[in-house]
């Protein structure tokens, strides 16, 4: 008895060196200690978070309407927007040359309620520490039947050039948004998988995959959180 116990880590290191032989791990150009790309993959081509971007602007362009806002510049907007009525650049940053409204939005009690039929916060909230309340503005300036369209990082190296706070979860946007809106008008959803994760720390770029490994979506081994919320 005392004989086959000591045998057990001799098998279970057997076992997995067997593991490891029948299902090689073979790295070939990321095996290395620093990234391909220290700008997200976007000195080689297309990031691979904005590709997940893309696919969920693309997938509700039919709300992008009306008195749009979205923060930083109006690219998305410009891009995917169908009716636009007018158009809102948020930024913190006075020097923001494209910024219409200043304001950091976990303080946003300037900017008037129920204004906007559209909101594209697209990767901003890792940036903002309060972020429930920063939530609770976006819902605020909303007019009934407004959306909120939101895009975060579960994956992504730390950004050098901004205070970058958090990294999210299914679990932790739909309890953010579900605190604000009514949560049977929220969806939340997540991009990318295990393959798609490692490219995007690595700095590999959208046109290194094929659409089939971008488009294979894993909740455990998510890219991006990707949110829509109906005021």
């Amino acid at each position: 008895m005392r004989a086959g116990l000591r045998r057990l880590p001799l098998l279970r290191a057997a076992v997995k060196r067997y593991r490891r032989l029948m299902r090689p791990a073979k790295l070939g150009t990321l095996r290395r200690t620093t990234p391909l790309s220290t700008v997200w993959g976007g000195d080689r081509g297309t990031p691979i978070d904005r590709y997940y971007i893309e696919r969920l602007l693309e997938k509700h362009r039919q709300d992008i309407r009306g008195r749009l806002l979205e923060v930083g510049d109006s690219r998305y907007t410009d891009r995917f927007a169908t009716e636009v009525v007018s158009s809102d650049v948020l930024d913190v940053d006075k020097a923001n040359a494209k910024a219409t409204i200043i304001a950091d939005l976990a303080h946003a009690d300037g900017i008037p309620s129920d204004y906007f039929d559209c909101f594209l916060l697209i990767q901003t909230l890792q940036y903002v520490f309060d972020v429930r309340a920063a939530v609770r503005h976006a819902h605020r300036i909303l007019r009934a039947g407004g959306v909120l369209l939101i895009t975060v990082p579960a994956v992504s190296r730390v950004d050098p050039g901004l205070v970058d706070y958090w990294r999210f979860t299914i679990a932790s946007c739909s309890a953010l948004l579900n605190d604000v809106f009514s949560a049977e008008r929220v969806t939340v959803c997540s991009y990318g998988n295990v393959l798609t994760a490692i490219g995007s720390l690595s700095g590999m770029a959208r046109e290194e995959l094929t659409t089939e490994e971008l488009d294979y979506c894993d909740d455990f081994f998510p890219v991006l959180i990707a949110a829509c919320a109906v005021k």
